[in-house]
């Protein structure tokens, strides 16, 4: 694989504007939900995202506007007025996954799969294509309606994800990048990989972004698998951040971590844990203190069906770990309190804190498990405040929410397939959250409210 240095210029398809397809569908109550949760809105898919394996993956907000990731690109929606959200553009660039964040006037998508090259019009290659292309591409997005890309930088191993990091200054923004699983034959991506990228971006010159460390998470190689149970730590799967503290949480396959992020061009591991019952340590959400840690375990990568009897309430589970003198010490598992078919891919995955004052109290996607919030106040005794579920699709296909966050007011959750769902929960143990208001909200960069 090849570093990239040039700003692209490449031409992207952008479509909506006022079409039909892009405006809010009134829709009969999908699914079930408590009486608390109410369904307020649904944009489906629409050209060129309608495909079955078109799937919308994560959000970010900025402002009146979401941000939707896709395989295929990525939608800006209009969310003035949440019962009625609107597409203002479609951007078709291909790329598993495309997982978004934004800051100011730039949008960033991480890629994960070999590309041809690395402009919006390359198709899916294969990894041991010396030109072939995986990592970050960097958009412009002054122009809501027409976003321009603008930059590529080229990562080992691709990017899963990314978790966008300010500095101290305010002048730069960096990007840690997570990315796991090398099997490929080139030199850049060979096990053990146990190391993440940091890509600097100047805010004044998002042109001169750039890979400035590539520090190794694991010098002693991460978890090993010893019964193949649980997966070996080849690198991580999602970092958190909590500026404030200068601390992140990564979930690292095998290995839930602590960092020190004071240096951010050198992150340092201070804890770590691993648990017999987590197959694939997925992601990460802190508390509003960031004296908490909630981690979720990805048993089955997402395609199979976790939430059904035989496989319990301690595994495709979240586990939360209140931060001891520097350590991570487990209280309790939380998985919803019900039962999905076989024929549904359920588990635990994306998730925000819901901003109440002296509480914590998280949204959370399970896929075709639905959208669960739960309150973790008591880390010992999480309970389920409500829920929203779509039911089972008619297809095998994969499906269901794949994140599912709260931003001004209302739960925003992106559906594999149905496209973009808004949902507004009205409890006393919540309605408080709605005189937060944010100007962003990147989930992995958590800022105390």
């Amino acid at each position: 694989m090849r570093s990239i240095g040039r700003a692209l210029v490449a031409a992207v398809v952008v479509m909506g504007l006022g079409m039909p397809a892009g405006q809010a569908q009134a829709e009969a109550a999908p699914g079930k939900s408590t009486q608390n949760v109410r369904h307020i809105a649904n944009v489906p898919k629409s050209s060129p995202f309608k495909g079955a394996e078109a799937y919308n993956t994560d959000l970010a907000f900025q402002g009146d506007y979401a941000y939707q990731g896709n395989y295929q690109g990525f939608t800006i929606y209009d969310i003035k007025n949440p019962a009625k959200p609107a597409v203002v553009s479609r951007v078709a660039c291909p790329g598993a996954q495309n997982d978004v964040s934004v800051r100011g006037n730039l949008l960033f998508l991480s890629v994960d799969e070999s590309m041809s090259g690395d402009s919006c019009k390359s198709e899916f290659g294969s990894p041991t294509d010396k030109k072939s292309w995986e990592g970050i591409r960097i958009f412009d997005i002054r122009d809501k309606s027409r976003p321009k890309y603008i930059k590529a930088v080229e990562t080992a191993c691709g990017s899963h994800t990314h978790t966008l990091v300010p500095d101290k200054k305010g002048t730069s923004v960096y990007l840690y990048v997570s990315s796991y699983g090398p099997g490929s034959i080139l030199a850049e991506c060979k096990p053990p990989h146990d190391k993440i990228s940091i890509v600097k971006v100047p805010l004044n010159k998002p042109t001169a972004a750039k890979v400035v460390a590539t520090p190794v998470l694991f010098p002693d190689g991460g978890n090993e698998d010893q019964d193949g149970l649980l997966t070996p730590t080849t690198g991580c799967h999602d970092i958190t951040v909590f500026p404030k503290k200068n601390l992140a949480a990564g979930a690292c396959m095998g290995d839930g971590i602590l960092m020190d992020i004071s240096d951010r061009e050198k992150p340092k591991v201070t804890a770590r844990v691993t648990d017999d019952n987590f197959a694939f340590w997925h992601s990460a959400t802190f508390n509003n203190t960031g004296s908490k840690v909630v981690f979720t375990d990805e048993l089955g990568g997402g395609g199979a069906a976790t939430c059904v009897k035989s496989v319990g309430a301690e595994r495709g589970a979240d586990a939360v770990y209140d931060i001891q003198d520097g350590e991570l010490v487990k209280k309790a598992y939380y998985k919803i309190p019900r039962h999905q078919s076989a024929s549904e891919n359920c588990v635990a995955h994306n998730g925000s804190l819901i901003p109440v004052k002296g509480k914590d109290i998280m949204v959370q996607a399970w896929y075709q498990g639905g959208v669960s919030i739960w309150d973790f106040t008591d880390s010992a005794k999480p309970a389920e405040i409500g829920y929203f579920d779509r039911g089972p699709l008619k297809s095998r296909d994969l499906g269901g929410s794949w994140s599912a966050y709260y931003y001004n007011g209302h739960i925003y959750s992106s559906d594999i397939q149905k496209g973009l769902d808004v949902l507004r929960i009205s409890d006393k143990r919540t309605d408080p959250a709605a005189r937060v208001k944010l100007k962003r909200l990147n989930t992995q960069t958590q800022y105390a409210y």
